[in-house]
């Protein structure tokens, strides 16, 4: 009988140990679905860390590149200064009468190369006689009061003014009439 028993135990055994199996199994397979599921997630998050650091890469060029300009532009301004005062000197030794043509047309070419210079690095001169005062690219440096010109409009200009771009390289000094 302990055979029969022991056959009988055995038999029981292997009855739950197959029964159990598909369970063992049924627990597997949703295992592997939530392993599928989190490697799922896990790759959106890492799809989603790499779109915003191409995002930044690319916020981060345009700030350079935009930073790079400004500074090309500060650059050219700070090196067209010198050669705007030295424009200053030439337009007064133009505006002096002088016996020797040949000088005064020599004044007048170097002149005319100092402006081409300063066109080629793109600054040019603000319009100020006749045209409304305004202080972003006038500097008021007088006040008069005539009847035959509007109200804030510059009458006479004492210095020119030049920019570069929308950048102020100097202010154009001025005298405003009927402020």
């Amino acid at each position: 009988m302990d055979t029969k028993e022991t056959k009988e135990q055995e038999l029981k055994q292997e009855e739950t140990a197959a029964a159990e199996q598909p369970k063992e199994e049924k627990e597997a397979a949703p295992s592997l679905e939530e392993q599928l599921q989190k490697l799922e997630e896990e790759n959106k998050q890492l799809q989603d860390r790499i779109l915003r650091q191409m995002a930044e890469f690319d916020n981060y060029r345009k700030r350079t590149s935009k930073e790079k300009e400004e500074l090309t532009g500060f650059v050219k301004a700070s090196c067209a200064e010198p050669i705007i005062t030295l424009m200053d000197n030439f337009e007064r030794a133009l505006k002096n009468e002088c016996s020797d043509e040949a000088y005064k047309t020599g004044i007048e070419m170097l002149y005319q190369q100092f402006c081409a210079a300063l066109t080629k690095l793109g600054i040019e001169e603000i319009e100020a006689e006749g045209k409304p005062f305004d202080p972003a690219f006038h500097h008021a440096v007088s006040q008069i009061q005539d009847e035959n010109l509007g109200e804030n409009v510059v009458s006479t200009v004492y210095q020119k003014g030049y920019k570069l771009g929308d950048h102020v390289v100097r202010h154009a000094m001025v005298v405003v009439a009927n402020p």
